[in-house]
């Protein structure tokens, strides 16, 4: 594993929740909901968000009556999400990369594009193994990542917003492998800019049927948004994959 990888750093910074303060909880209320109409999971099921963030996902599906478990490696991130724990909400920081509990869930979910981070392709493989070791035989999971073809075709190069004082520059770009951001953070309180750079791979669907299989995943039902609209090699936002374990 790299000794300091650009998202550990990143993802544990306050300019990172800052950035990103505004995502669309609304958003991402009504994908649960469509994505709970869509598996019928059995009353108290037990699932594990990992690379929870804050928890914003694992928090609705507590409330909707499961018994939920969420791991992140932000120490930041965790804090935040374990002042909403109860008995059926539970966080840990955990990198997804090492095992975690084991034949224990019955869902797992890798939301948002919170994969594809990882310098080589052995800890990409720990990663998914770790997730389908701590499913149980009958246990299923859902990754949302991005289209990396749709991506392509739409990356949008350059932007520059402020929030509360805080400057931000951003310039995307692309090579063969991966999607690049490239953030400069630029502040009154901040001797000089601040500088990271976010890295995720271009999986396709073909690059997840083969990871997946390797650690005994086989993927049932491919979407393209968060309607569980058909997947669309060319024009899906997204790469929504319901997997289960053979």
């Amino acid at each position: 594993m790299e000794e300091n990888p650009w998202f550990k750093d990143w993802f544990n910074s306050p300019y990172y929740h800052l950035l990103y303060a505004n995502r669309d909880n609304k958003e991402a209320a009504e994908f649960i909901d469509k994505l709970i109409d869509h598996l019928k999971p059995a009353p108290g099921a037990t699932m594990l968000d990992v690379a929870c963030g804050k928890g914003r996902h694992s928090i609705h599906l507590a409330e909707k009556g499961f018994d939920v478990t969420g791991i992140d490696l932000s120490e930041e991130s965790i804090a935040e999400a374990l002042t909403h724990q109860t008995d059926k909400l539970h966080f840990y920081i955990h990198d997804m990369r090492l095992p975690f509990w084991i034949n224990y869930f019955d869902f797992a979910f890798n939301f948002f594009t919170s994969f594809g981070y990882f310098k080589t392709q052995r800890e990409n493989d720990n990663a998914i193994r770790t997730i389908a070791q701590s499913i149980n035989s009958n246990g299923r999971f859902v990754m949302d990542y991005l289209n990396t073809h749709c991506a392509e075709a739409n990356a949008m190069r350059n932007m520059e917003k402020d929030i509360n004082g805080v400057h931000y520059a951003i310039t995307k770009w692309t090579d063969a492998k991966h999607f690049y951001k490239k953030i400069i953070i630029t502040h009154s309180t901040l001797k000089e800019p601040l500088e990271y750079i976010e890295r995720v791979e271009k999986f396709t669907l073909a690059d997840f049927t083969t990871m997946f299989e390797k650690q005994g995943l086989k993927i049932q039902e491919v979407y393209g948004d968060y309607d569980f609209s058909p997947y669309n090699v060319n024009a899906s936002q997204r790469l929504i994959m319901i997997a289960s374990k053979h």
